[in-house]
């Protein structure tokens, strides 16, 4: 999600982006917009002004401009839709294009995805989310047009019955943040302001929406802090908990995991799940808000499900550490921690064939360094003497990293910028011993 302005519309141009410059699509996706007068573009505050007046809900899209991996759905996903146009017209349309101001406080989701669009009241009550990502390039197993359009429908509905569901509807809002807007981390601080420059270059001025995930992540980093569990794994998909998700429904199971926490709470394919820790869902990006929330040290969450027509509670219960069988490689914020943690060395776990090849014995770690930066603080492994091919088999000591995902959350959690780690590497049937530096 290498995009320009890190947030434009869901709804985007059929236009083919690699004929044109990152600006020319942000400056002519605005007068495109503008001309057209459906939606209201980059102006927030305003469309909450509208919504008190006209009565209506609110749906806010934010969306990276351009996203090449995003294209086809880009194509699907028009104004014109017959199914989708219709339910839009009964809302406040929004076309947010740029996280530069954007209420953190309000708007908080998955920094990673390529969008996300959100159900609101006037008075700020958010109905619900849409938009889910757990691939870098294939998501469609997330999204869909139907899906979008129920969670548009179910918008509607939980805003005609606002008064009746507004106390379940309160566990949607989160916490402040650790800022108000992201241009004032502390690392965006002095490169950013609170709007895009179109008098200038429009393309610069943007803050990409991963960067306010590196923000955050650095935030804790620069300070010498450990990086919190919510922070480095946010957002856990649901098939981190067992749960795989029917992208054309609201909240409806496609299948369960067998030995996972939904297998064990009892649910079941087919089952809808109606509330979870008592909020309603729209959508597996509802479901992902609440798992977001949920301690990492593990607990009890309720749930209620709609199964052949009857109702059934039940809770899932989440053991410590539960996050951690979330995949992080996809994540664009990941390049960040593999900067800090790895010098920029991409791992993979090792066959043991290829440890055994390159005299890894029978150790039970043995990562191998997929590829290995070049450049600025993403070379550091490169200087300090790693090669692409190299099986990492000891890190600092340690020897049961059995994955990339295992070595940066050790880093980031128990080690600080400056530290030196030394690192047991097996290259041509030799082994050898480098040191590593620890990245701001």
């Amino acid at each position: 999600m290498r995009a320009v302005s890190s947030l434009i519309l869901l709804f985007a141009l059929g236009t083919v982006l690699t004929a044109q410059t990152r600006e020319e699509i942000v400056r002519g996706d605005k007068e495109k917009v503008e001309r057209e007068g459906f939606w209201i573009y980059n102006d927030i505050p305003g469309a909450f002004e509208e919504a008190k007046r006209t009565g209506k809900p609110i749906v806010v899209v934010l969306r990276c401009l351009p996203c090449h991996e995003c294209v086809k759905l880009d194509d699907e996903l028009v104004d014109t839709d017959p199914v989708i146009r219709p339910l839009l017209e009964q809302f406040v349309c929004v076309r947010q294009v740029a996280t530069n101001g954007l209420d953190l406080d309000l708007f908080q989701y998955d920094t990673d995805q390529s969008f996300a669009v959100f159900f609101l009241a006037a008075d700020k009550t958010i109905y619900g989310r849409f938009g889910t990502r757990s691939h870098r390039t294939e998501w469609m197993g997330d999204v869909s047009l139907k899906g979008l359009a129920k969670a548009l429908q179910g918008a509607l509905d939980l805003h005609a019955d606002r008064a009746k569901v507004k106390d379940a509807l309160a566990g949607k809002r989160g916490r402040p943040m650790e800022v108000s807007s992201p241009e004032r981390y502390p690392s965006l601080k002095d490169k950013f302001t609170d709007s895009l420059n179109y008098d200038g270059d429009v393309v610069k001025s943007c803050i990409h929406c991963h960067q306010i995930g590196d923000a955050q992540r650095e935030y804790y980093w620069h300070d010498s802090k450990p990086i919190p569990d919510k922070v480095l794994w946010p957002y856990p998909h649901p098939k981190t908990v067992g749960l795989i998700m029917d992208p054309n429904e609201m909240a409806t199971v496609k299948e369960v995991t067998p030995d996972s926490v939904a297998s064990r709470a009892g649910l079941r394919s087919g089952d809808v799940i109606t509330t979870l820790d008592g909020q309603p869902m729209l959508s597996i990006a509802d479901i992902q808000w609440v798992l977001h929330n949920v301690d990492p040290a593990g607990g009890a969450v309720p749930v209620e499900i709609k199964r052949d027509g009857a109702a059934v509670a039940a809770q899932l219960r989440f053991p410590k550490d539960w996050r951690h069988a979330s995949d992080l490689s996809w994540r664009v914020t990941t390049w960040g921690l593999r900067r800090i943690a790895a010098g920029g060395m991409v791992l993979e776990p090792s066959t043991h064939s290829d440890a055994e090849r390159r005299g890894g014995g029978n150790g039970s770690m043995a990562l191998h360094v997929e590829r290995v930066g070049k450049y600025g603080p993403h070379g550091t492994a490169k200087r300090t003497g790693f090669r692409e091919g190299d099986v990492i088999t000891s890190f600092d000591g340690r020897t049961d990293l059995s994955s990339e995902q295992d070595l940066l959350t050790y880093v980031v959690t128990s080690k600080r910028a400056g530290d030196r780690v030394d690192v047991t590497v097996q290259r041509g049937g030799k082994e050898l011993t480098l040191t590593l530096p620890i990245q701001k």
